[in-house]
């Protein structure tokens, strides 16, 4: 499957060894709790992946890093949905340090997690209906020299490897109202806990426990403030749901891509049924390389985010048929003896589950298409 190859020649050239090092590991043993995945991708400096090069980072352009996730879905789905939290992670950081309000503080950030090969926790709303991609998920309570933090994310990936949570919160201000800002701490911070949530066996892998925060304090000079105006706010919103987006699917066309390469090289059923679940395969991939593309070249406006995930919902739709067939092909046999067809097919389903919801979207989506701009939630 030359597609597939292309993405893992990629992988290969940003985090050289990581996929040898999957390959020589059991999937069941990728797949379940205290997975050792996660620890070989930050081995092979798999957190300075999209940092730019300017800041220590390896500056993978987002059709780079749409490649390496699909290259590591492949081999490891809960791996790769993991490290999409920290990718989407650390695109908001320096989405907003490009910003008119950062403060300077982010890219120094930036070049610790690129040099000791940081993993960052993402307790960001994702854009969850009701919620903006960075609407607080905390609240805090003004105190001598900072702040007090409560607030909990569940599911949230890197829950138990994470070196750093990243999370927005609701800072009080004098007239009596809120302002966000971004907040990044150290895994070892008194009032930070860990809790179990995810019950599941797909992607248990990716560790998506719940993260509580419970009277955590704050120096104020570790809170990043978002002063810009309201439409300011907004777009840096979009920019970092469309980089979710674009990461997010990319890890299912990875686990799909696995199935499908089992169904090719195994030749089964006819060149016709092969040709087809191919072709509905790389429908999702284009799809998605068009996102890729519009944020590599910085078209990231309001438009581009409805763009974005009409792409997704197709993808996610071709996905689907590709998966079916390529299950299908490789027959009940290989389905019933083979954990790693059913391990790949049930987690790939997870795709829908993301935010926004196909549902929450419907009615946003029909008032952008009339003229107006598309607004979440």
């Amino acid at each position: 499957m030359r597609p597939l190859e292309a993405a893992r020649a990629a992988c290969e050239s940003f985090l050289p060894g990581l996929l040898d090092r999957l390959a020589d590991t059991p999937l069941a043993e990728l797949e379940a709790p205290k997975s050792p995945a996660v620890s070989h991708f930050q081995k092979c400096g798999g957190p300075a992946l999209v940092i730019p090069k300017e800041y220590g980072g390896l500056g993978a352009d987002p059709l780079q890093a749409m490649a390496v996730t699909r290259a590591l879905a492949s081999r490891a789905p809960s791996l790769s949905v993991a490290t999409t939290m920290h990718h989407f992670s650390v695109a908001t950081l320096f989405n907003l340090a490009a910003s008119v309000q950062s403060s300077g503080m982010e890219w120094a950030l930036l070049e610790g997690v690129a040099e000791q090969r940081l993993l960052v926790a993402s307790g960001f709303a994702e854009g969850r209906p009701g919620q903006g991609i960075l609407s607080p998920t905390m609240t805090a309570r003004k105190t001598e020299g900072g702040y007090l933090i409560n607030g909990s994310k569940k599911p949230c990936s890197l829950a138990h490897s994470m070196d750093l949570l990243t999370a927005s919160v609701a800072l009080p201000t004098d007239d009596g109202g809120t302002q966000m800002a971004v907040l990044l701490l150290p895994r070892q911070t008194e009032g930070i806990s860990v809790h179990p949530f995810w019950a599941s066996q797909a992607l248990a892998g990716a560790e998506s426990d719940e993260i509580r925060l419970t009277d955590v304090f704050v120096d104020e000079q570790l809170l990043m403030p978002n002063t810009a105006e309201a439409g300011e706010i907004d777009e840096l919103q979009t920019v970092g749901l469309i980089w979710f987006e674009l990461l997010i699917s990319s890890c299912y066309l990875g686990m799909v891509s696995g199935l499908v390469e089992r169904a090719v090289d195994r030749r089964r059923g006819s060149d016709s049924e092969r040709a087809r679940v191919l072709i509905r395969l790389e429908t999702a991939a284009q799809l998605l390389e068009g996102v890729a593309r519009r944020v590599r070249d910085a078209e990231t406006g309001n438009d581009n985010l409805a763009q974005a995930l009409v792409a997704r919902y197709a993808a996610q739709d071709a996905l689907g048929d590709a998966r079916d067939q390529a299950v299908e092909l490789l027959g009940g046999t290989a389905f019933m003896s083979a954990s790693d067809v059913a391990v790949i097919a049930a987690a790939s389903h997870g795709i829908g589950f993301h935010p926004p919801s196909r549902t929450s979207f419907t009615a946003p989506y029909l008032e952008h298409v009339a003229g107006r701009p598309l607004r979440l939630g």
